[in-house]
């Protein structure tokens, strides 16, 4: 393969071409985005969901009846998405990841970014072929769970639980810094600012849309950093410890935030009893699952590896993670927070080189679903002036969240106090909203906190803050000394990559 950028590889021009037909097929109008009509999309607690609730026109009946399609075409029950356009979106979804991931490396960034960027194509503001609802939106849905779980359990398997205790307390203050600054400046600029954007909705305090603002700022996208800093092979540095240790206690907070939020929204009176019942719920199950996980894993999972049957390692760690990532979301606590937990757990068993080697290729294909996914709600029309949902204040308003959202979390670096550790490193880490902020606006648009307005404003800051993390973790790495022989051995080998493709 040529890497002079000059011309593009014949395997390229093929990827390129299937990317076409999936689209072609899929496109606006056709049938690909047609699904049952009166459908909603399924309740969440990761990738981007709940958005843009209204974007998609449904299809009915007799608009399927006028098209000559035949009503068993469409199901066992003469609902929900054919299976073939089921299949090319999926097609859609995996080259277009693939492709423009590789267009992303050859211009020295990331692969994520080209993912993201993917999903931004393919969402239902450009070409429609990831609808924002019904049937066919949930099945992507559903695959971009088990994405994100896989990567966050890929990223405990990675992670060296000693080294991840030995940065426990600078973990904890990057966390706690980086939740509560945001906060407070999100809800200081929204009381005393008082953007005249939109309607405000009837009912509902102004303290209380400034409180929502301001949670909206808190949570860090662990999945957006974590996927950075495997690509750039710096997942066993300081800073890349301190990030995902400080990530997921900020996914504790977030958990406990949302509840409080939530519960004032519908009129609970939450006192510290409560608030702290749900905090402890969060915390203990990461704690007992890691506990009873080293526990007894390595016993079943060398019962496991003793068995013959085909593949069937890597169909007990596939359901190792999918379970404690279930029962996390039983126990109130977040799925992805599960996910990493069974990571951990299994990174101290003797199989840990098969899993690793066994579950990467099963990665490898749902992961950018899940990154796809985060990109596809962005509504590229809130840029384009002369659009009908361009607004000047509202993209003005979008701006200065954004720079409250990034200020809040570089400040976060601060917490850090050892001298290896780059403080902007571990703050620029941190900056990223991805699917946890398209989930808090979602929320406070549905329950009806947050007016239209507001919530695009919201949602200029999450695909701001998700875009600029990619390459500016690439650039500040790169500057970067490496600390210890193993980092340095590991950015060479990155480099090597890059070199090669």
């Amino acid at each position: 393969m040529g890497s002079n950028g000059r011309s593009v590889p014949r395997p390229f021009r093929l990827m390129l071409l299937l990317l076409g037909l999936a689209v072609l097929v899929g496109g606006p109008g056709s049938g690909l985005l047609r699904s049952a009509p009166d459908s909603t999309p399924i309740e969440q607690s990761t990738p981007a969901a709940e958005v843009q609730e209204h974007a998609t026109p449904q299809a009915t009946d007799q608009d399927h009846s006028e098209a000559g399609e035949p009503a068993h075409a469409e199901g066992e029950n003469g609902h929900g998405p054919r299976i073939r356009d089921v299949f090319f979106v999926l097609i859609a979804i995996l080259v277009s990841a693939k492709v423009l991931g590789e267009l992303a490396e050859r211009r020295g960034q990331p692969a994520v970014l080209g993912e993201l960027v993917a999903g931004v194509i393919l969402g239902a503001s450009v070409l429609g072929v990831i609808p924002a609802q019904g049937d066919l939106y949930e099945i992507v849905h559903v695959l971009a769970e088990i994405g994100v779980v896989l990567l966050l359990f890929e990223i405990g398997l990675e992670t060296d639980l000693k080294e991840m205790f030995r940065v426990g307390p600078t973990a904890v203050r990057v966390a706690l810094i980086g939740v509560f600054l945001p906060f407070l400046l999100g809800f200081l600029y929204w009381y005393y600012a008082n953007p005249s954007i939109g309607v405000h909705p009837e009912g509902v305090t102004f303290t209380v849309v400034a409180i929502f603002v301001g949670a909206t700022l808190t949570a860090t996208s662990v999945g957006i950093t974590a996927r950075v800093l495997s690509d750039l092979n710096r997942m066993h540095t300081p800073e890349a410890r301190i990030i995902i240790g400080a990530a997921v206690i900020d996914d504790v907070l977030g958990i406990v935030i949302l509840a409080v939020v939530s519960g004032m929204v519908g009129g609970a009176a939450l006192g510290v009893l409560s608030v702290g019942k749900i905090f402890l719920f969060a915390v203990g199950f990461l704690v007992l699952a890691v506990v009873l996980g080293t526990r007894f894993a390595p016993a079943i999972f060398d019962f496991v590896d003793r068995m013959r049957t085909r593949g069937v390692l890597l169909v007990a760690a596939f359901c190792f993670a999918l379970a404690i990532a279930a029962l996390a979301d039983l126990a109130g606590s977040a799925m992805i927070i599960g996910a990493f937990a069974a990571g951990l757990v299994l990174s101290s068993t003797n199989q840990f080189d098969a899993v690793v080697e066994r579950i990467e290729p099963v990665a490898d294909i749902f992961t950018p679903i899940f990154f796809v996914a985060v990109g596809a709600p962005v509504n590229v029309r809130l840029f384009i002036p002369g659009s009908e949902d361009f607004d000047l204040g509202v993209l003005f308003v979008g701006l200065i969240l954004t720079v409250v959202a990034i200020i809040g979390k570089l400040v976060s670096g601060f917490g850090v106090t050892r001298s290896d550790t780059s403080k902007l490193l571990v703050g620029v880490g941190m900056v990223p909203r991805g699917e946890v902020g398209l989930i808090f606006a979602s929320i406070g648009l549905t329950a009806g906190i947050l007016s239209s307005s507001v919530y695009s404003a919201i949602l200029i800051m999450v695909i701001l803050s998700t875009f600029i993390v990619p390459p500016a973790l690439k650039v500040l790495f790169a500057r970067k000394p490496p600390s210890s022989p193993s980092e340095a051995t590991s950015a060479l080998g990155g480099d090597m990559n890059e070199t090669l493709f």
